[in-house]
């Protein structure tokens, strides 16, 4: 028997986290960043559901900081065993482990300086560049479809999953003795869609007693597109933003997405298909994680140019310091500007918004997901004015999205690659997805056969027992439910009626409008 808790990415998208413990090993599945908003990120600060010391090793499925993002956090606390991954990923997380201590200890200055103000007691940061840099001395690299035995009963080998450079599903053998048979289970990690540069398309076994699947687009369908269409919708985007006369600011992931648009515009930049346009990528990350991929082209598929000159077109500009970032922002226009966070929630690109976003001339073009909550979500829902840095600004730009870009299996290729998996015999779990896309998903897959009953949508800190007749619930622990948090945070509640009580005061007619708009405010506070 063996027990499987859902930490994180139950019921949303992030935090991605399995716990499993069986008669002779505890190990885990995933350490990822809860991010949205702010309700959501105060999850990190929580202590595990578990003790990091007791865990023996844990299993990586990529590089992404929603399930990465809490490694040095978990060290930090006690847990000193082998992180197995692909050789990529460990390439990737030596610079975003890294990045992501830096911005700890950067966000907790501002947040200290902001509470020290207030007479507020400090706090501290996540974790520091020390425990980033032991989680790094305990990663090991393992090969696609190679066997492994972190410990005696316990055999694991990944399969590409085609979501990002060195993603993987990891398919688990759990033997408790030698006259068991083994308990086999799969964990997708997160899926890529059939089209997609770089990479195959995800694979895997089939014949599983559990399988746990993500289900990000549980609940949605892309357009039908080929890379080809892709780029030229791109293209369509790109032009008509450009012929507007302003720039056309790209928030992007730093990994993966961000090299995807590069290789994209510098296509159509080659062919002419695109004019006179300087493309800037402003992230230091994105500019680290680029180096990898070179590193590793000799791997990825799909290229359109020769992989010697794979992201270095000469109109690229790959920004480095603070200073160029500034001299970024004084273009009017005519570039590219590619910069991250991809949800807007931290980083360059909000200063690239702040010059930009108020500016009709100009375009917003989002090509990600928006996790609810965070400042992407906000711009990409209609609002018509937003708060960057404590300042408001009326969003006058043209306000983009391009779906194709996502590193997701949509709603059909979910459903194709999990039966392609079948037989499930004990229980399929749907995590790192909405409850909507969850269950629309479950539906769907419940009509291509497999039992309803035994498709679980596990709820955030919910255990299971896995046995031989099927799965058992066994409840939630003590750490705080937050589910009512996901899509509605008082955060954004108390941002809005800021910004509406401002509107209101800078449309009112005279002094004595607006006394009476603070007055019936101030009363309704008394009540």
């Amino acid at each position: 028997m063996a027990t499987l808790k859902f930490c994180g990415a139950a019921g949303t998208v992030t935090g991605s986290c399995s716990h499993i413990t069986t008669d002779t090993a505890q190990f885990m599945v995933d350490c990822g960043l809860f991010q949205g908003n702010k309700t959501t990120q105060k999850l990190n600060y929580e202590e595990f559901p578990f003790d990091p010391r007791d865990v023996e090793f844990l299993i990586l499925t990529h590089a992404h900081i929603d399930h990465s993002g809490l490694l040095p956090k978990l060290v930090k606390h006690g847990f000193n065993g082998p992180i197995y991954a692909t050789s990529s990923t460990v390439d990737l997380l030596e610079f975003m482990l890294l990045d992501g201590a830096s911005i700890q200890v950067s966000n907790t200055e501002h947040l200290n300086r902001k509470k020290k103000r207030r007479g507020l007691p400090q706090v501290q940061p996540l974790y520091v560049e020390e425990d980033a840099q032991q989680t790094l001395k305990q990663l090991r690299a393992v090969d696609y479809d190679q066997w492994f035995e972190p410990k005696p009963g316990v055999n694991i080998r990944f399969w590409n999953a085609g979501h990002i450079l060195g993603s993987a599903s990891a398919e688990l053998k759990l033997k408790e003795s030698d006259s068991d048979a083994p308990m086999r289970m799969l964990f997708s990690g997160d899926i890529g869609p059939e089209e997609k540069v770089f990479h195959p398309e995800p694979d895997a076994p089939d014949g599983f007693d559990y399988l746990i699947c993500e289900s990000t687009y549980g609940d949605r369908d892309r357009d039908d597109y080929t890379l080809v269409k892709r780029r030229e919708a791109l293209r369509d985007e790109l032009v008509e933003g450009l012929a507007r006369g302003g720039n056309v600011v790209i928030p992007s992931f730093s990994v993966e997405r961000s090299q995807e648009l590069l290789h994209d515009i510098g296509g159509l930049v080659a062919t002419g298909e695109i004019e006179n346009a300087e493309v800037y990528l402003d992230s230091p990350l994105a500019r680290k994680v680029t180096k990898v991929f070179m590193k590793h082209v000799g791997v990825l598929e799909d290229i359109d140019v020769d992989p010697s000159e794979l992201f270095r077109h000469k109109n690229f500009r790959m920004v480095e310091s603070v200073d160029e970032s500034k001299a970024v922002n004084r273009i009017k226009k005519g570039a590219i500007i590619i910069s991250a966070s991809g949800m807007c929630d931290a980083g360059r690109i909000q200063h690239h918004l702040k010059a930009n976003i108020w500016r009709d001339k100009c375009t917003i073009l989002f090509v990600g997901y928006q996790s609810p909550g965070t400042l992407g979500h906000i711009i990409t829902s209609g609002a018509e004015d937003v708060k960057i840095h404590g300042e408001l600004y009326k969003i006058k730009a043209n306000i983009r999205r391009l779906g194709n870009y996502s590193a997701h299996a949509d709603r059909s290729e979910l459903v194709d690659w999990i039966t392609e998996r079948a037989p499930v015999v004990g229980g399929l779990f749907l995590n790192h997805g909405d409850d909507d896309a969850r269950a629309a998903l479950r539906e769907l897959i419940a009509k291509k056969g497999i039992d309803k009953d035994k498709i679980h949508l596990p709820a955030f800190d919910e255990s299971f027992e896995l046995v031989a007749s099927g799965v058992k619930s066994t409840g939630r622990s003590g750490v705080p439910a937050y589910e009512a948090s996901l899509k509605n945070d008082w955060h954004n509640d108390y941002a809005k009626l800021l910004l509406e009580v401002t509107n209101r005061l800078e449309n009112a007619k005279d002094g004595q409008e607006r006394q009476a708009i603070l007055g019936k405010l101030l009363a309704s506070l008394k009540e």
